[in-house]
């Protein structure tokens, strides 16, 4: 309704100033005064019509989109003009109807039994429905056109899009790599030195022959030693890429990252089959870094893991019970947004202050 009275305006200013265009100066003016309606007119269609039309655009599309919104105004006009008039000429067919009088009057009344008005009045309000909403559809589409961004635009906003996930992407791998180095440095390497510690001690008191008590005593600890290194490798291991993953898909991984997490942990896995295997990768390596930040950081109780597919998209959700305050800008929850982001899916992480966080990532399957 609005449009239609928005399109009188529109008619005037494209009447009155396209002889304006010819001459540079004016045309400047023209065009800069074009814009600002266009801008009132793209507000409008976004409250009311809902379209988002966030693409940059020049002053001369800003004249063209009034000039064609001129036609579109005046179409929803003449529909609504319908609607009103049927509007009316129903309510009074309808009021002579209660009356008992002859709708149609003389020999031509018994073609207007009520049977005829109800459902001929039921079509016409059928068609005008549809009339209004085929016209709030065209200004839509119509303000998309000039408004929403060119096929350039998009190609141009795509290519900026993967040049940020290529550097993402480079930077998640090399995060990972000096999370290894930190591990094997810090876990395996220590251990190791520890175990060769103990064995140098194991020999020279079995080469001086005099405490097989002591000698026992140095193999017993050489013993645990290698089994803490062999578990902490395996651990790297795992962090690096679960066996299970790969034999047993995403749900025997997280499946084996539930129960070998400290808090208890709760799964819920609803997937009916087996998604890509990078989509996978993804999805354990979000649950398996919001699982340690929640055991590390939180001091939560309670940990719950979800999966569900939803048309294309398969959601990961992981909760917890804690103190909240996580920062997403943090390395571990940033490197996991980078990760998401290079897989074309969505990440959030929604922790206030008291509890509780959640972490969620949607992810693209085909």
């Amino acid at each position: 309704m609005l449009g239609s009275f928005t399109a009188v305006l529109e008619l005037a200013f494209v009447v009155l100033t396209a002889p304006a265009l010819v001459a540079e100066p004016t045309r400047v003016r023209v065009l800069a005064l074009a814009r600002r309606l266009a801008e009132l007119e793209r507000a409008r269609v976004a409250r009311f019509l809902g379209s988002e039309n966030s693409g940059d655009y020049e002053n001369d599309r800003a004249w063209r989109y009034l000039a064609v919104r001129c036609a579109v105004g005046w179409l929803g006009a003449g529909v609504f003009a319908l609607v009103v008039f049927g509007g009316v000429s129903g309510a009074i067919m309808l009021g002579q109807l209660l009356s008992g009088e002859a709708v149609g009057g003389g020999e031509h009344a018994s073609w207007y039994d009520p049977i005829t008005v109800v459902l001929g009045g039921a079509l016409l309000v059928f068609l005008a429905v549809q009339g209004l909403i085929g016209v709030a559809t065209l200004d839509r589409a119509v303000a998309r056109r000039f408004f929403g961004p060119s096929d350039k635009e998009r190609l141009r906003r795509r290519v900026r899009e993967l040049a940020t996930t290529r550097a993402d992407v480079v930077e998640a791998v090399n995060a990972e790599r000096r999370r290894i180095e930190r591990d094997l440095h810090d876990g395996v390497q220590q251990g190791l030195v520890a175990l060769g510690m103990v064995l140098g001690r194991a020999r020279r008191a079995l080469d001086l022959s005099r405490d097989p008590a002591l000698v026992e005593e140095l193999v017993r600890q050489a013993h645990e030693q290698s089994q803490h290194a062999l578990e902490e490798l395996r651990e790297v291991a795992w962090r690096v890429y679960p066996i299970a993953l790969e034999t047993g898909g995403l749900g025997v991984a997280l499946e084996s990252l539930a129960e070998r997490s400290t808090v208890p942990t709760s799964l819920v896995y609803d997937l009916a089959e087996r998604a890509d295997a990078a989509t996978e990768t993804v999805a354990y390596f979000v649950v398996s870094e919001a699982v340690t930040n929640a055991v590390k950081h939180s001091g939560c109780d309670r940990i719950e893991i979800e999966v569900w597919r939803a048309g294309k998209m398969i959601t990961v959700r992981i909760s917890d019970d804690g103190v909240g305050g996580a920062i997403p800008t943090g390395a571990g929850l940033s490197g996991l947004a980078r990760r998401v982001a290079a897989a074309d899916g969505t990440f959030g992480v929604d922790s206030p202050a008291g509890g509780p966080t959640v972490v969620r990532a949607e992810l693209p399957c085909a």
